[in-house]
């Protein structure tokens, strides 16, 4: 399997050669030096006004996904434009931690009043069901304040938290663990949103279907495939209602529709060939967050 590469677009803005890092000039090229940043449209004071309260087009979206009216692209698309809260915990010093552990690469320095003692403020990750690393993030103050009482709120638009979850190594960012509903946005999204695009789910992405179907052995023994969403992508919320996205994996269901009388051994190297033969396309890989495949006749 080709190594997993970040897109470039996130590999710049982490190395700070773009302008998400704080460059001499703007994504249009226009220079920071000599701007004006007084007065209400001072980009450092774009959260002055947030009252905490969980973003309405991230609610709206988050309804409509509850209720079957829409999908978990349209959560994405609307978490995309809208502020959400990454916590952050302050670490001690080895002498100080009695054994506490956090993991804080892109930590800065703060001194505690009491006792003069050296913390660090540690970003918070914890790990997925399938031992991924993946980054929290609240859409309100009061969500973050259920889930973990000494977190530090910091507002951030959905973007960023995306890039400080690739700076983390993070392939998942999971929206409001703990709260009534839980999305979780898999690495493919996740990127996208790091990227600012549109975000389209492997399980309905014509392109990768085209991909998918060019990969397939041209011998005859795979009639068709299907793509369909993998048993991973639903979730449950709190009251165990079942709803049709933000599941962690599986996403991509393949369903390989195959010829009548195959051997079961030509079945598994079959399997293991269109397997091989996909894991070698980048493309793929970059779009599919996790796989299962399920045979049929």
């Amino acid at each position: 399997m080709p190594e997993r590469r970040l897109p470039a677009h996130i590999e710049a803005a982490l190395n700070g050669t773009a302008p998400l890092q704080g460059n001499v000039a703007d994504s249009a090229g226009r220079p920071w030096q000599g701007r004006d940043l007084s007065g209400d449209g001072n980009p450092l004071h774009t959260f002055d006004k947030d009252d905490g309260a969980v973003p309405a087009p991230y609610a709206a979206a988050l309804e409509a996904l509850l209720n079957g009216a829409d999908g978990e692209a349209a959560v994405v698309r609307a978490l995309a434009g809208v502020r959400v809260f990454v916590p952050v915990i302050a670490q001690l010093g080895d002498e100080e931690q009695a054994g506490a552990q956090a993991h804080s690469p892109h930590s800065q320095g703060e001194r505690h009043a009491e006792g003069d003692k050296e913390a660090d403020m540690a970003l918070v990750t914890i790990k997925a069901p399938d031992g991924r690393s993946a980054l929290p993030v609240f859409t309100s103050t009061a969500g973050l304040e259920r889930w973990h009482s000494d977190a530090r709120p910091v507002a951030v638009f959905a973007a960023r938290a995306a890039l400080a979850a690739a700076a983390e190594n993070a392939e998942l960012m999971v929206v409001d663990p703990g709260g009534e509903a839980t999305f979780v946005v898999r690495r493919p999204a996740l990127w996208a949103l790091a990227q600012q695009k549109e975000w389209t789910p492997s399980y309905a992405d014509p392109e990768l279907a085209q991909l998918v179907g060019g990969a397939v052995p041209e011998d005859g023994r795979i009639r068709r495939v299907e793509l369909t969403p993998g048993s991973g992508v639903p979730s449950r919320t709190a009251a165990g209602k079942v709803i049709g996205g933000g599941g962690p994996g599986p996403e991509l269901c393949l369903t390989l529709v195959l010829e009548a009388g195959l051997a079961q051994e030509d079945v598994r190297s079959l399997t293991r060939e269109l397997q091989d033969r996909l894991q070698n396309l980048q493309d793929f890989v970059e779009r599919v967050d996790s796989l299962e495949i399920r045979l049929t006749r």
